[in-house]
């Protein structure tokens, strides 16, 4: 089923591409960066997220050849597109079972219930619970990816870090900030594209474009009417602030 951008989303990408120059991106992260910030209205994310365009190339060709998706909440799983199966065993009685039994927290024990179904490489979406994320990468996953952009206080940042830190193929943030939109968009992106290159977008969970490359966004060539400038690539390894 192909897809419409609707003139309201279209005009919203425009916006963002006026107020921020993000044409010297490389393809895949300029699609995850733009449709994160047009679903959080957040300009922060230019730098507060980390990817590599590899494990995004990756991760949407894992997409194109049917990878599972996984969600930890319902939130997430609601906000990718209903075009795409996600999996999401939050309200699975067998994660009722382990979360009295084990005491931890409902959204681990559906990660668990998912990981046994779903196998090696799945592509993980978690937005809601840092809890989620940590049990994810203590039970050595082998992912095509991992959206790891847990929102909180209380754990989050700490699971990006050991996301970081694990290796593992990811899309994530350094800050608190996040979230089941966020992530979701992040998810959205590497099926959508690039919502400017062309009125309507192919099947989801198809090869996308003339492209030979089946995993490479629509679009992949920079917005001719943006300005040229020296945008950072959230790809690279983060600076150290300033004291």
């Amino acid at each position: 089923m192909a897809r419409v951008t609707h003139p309201i989303e279209k005009q919203s990408y425009q916006i963002l591409r006026a107020r921020a120059d993000t044409s010297a991106l490389p393809p895949w992260t300029r699609a995850v960066v733009e449709r994160v910030i047009h679903a959080s209205a957040d300009f922060g994310y230019l730098d507060d997220l980390v990817c590599a365009e590899a494990d995004l190339a990756a991760g949407a060709q894992a997409l194109c050849d049917g990878a599972p998706v996984v969600a930890d909440s319902a939130m997430t799983a609601a906000g990718i597109t209903a075009a795409r199966e996600v999996v999401c065993r939050i309200n699975d009685r067998r994660a009722a079972a382990l979360t009295r039994v084990l005491g931890i927290t409902r959204a681990a024990a559906g990660i668990r219930v998912a990981g046994g179904e779903v196998g090696p490489g799945a592509v993980w979406v978690i937005g809601t619970a840092p809890t989620a994320l940590a049990d994810l990468l203590a039970r050595g996953p082998a992912p095509a990816l991992v959206i790891g952009l847990p929102v909180g206080f209380v754990g989050a940042v700490e699971a990006k870090q050991a996301l970081r830190d694990s290796g593992l193929p990811a899309v994530t943030n350094r800050s608190e900030k996040g979230g089941a939109a966020v992530a979701a968009a992040a998810l959205n992106a590497l099926l959508y594209g690039d919502p400017l290159a062309d009125s309507t977008s192919p099947d989801p969970a198809a090869p996308r474009g003339a492209s030979p490359d089946p995993a490479a966004p629509r679009g992949a060539s920079p917005d001719p009417a943006a300005p040229r400038g020296a945008s950072p690539d959230p790809a690279a390894p983060p600076k150290e602030p300033s004291s």
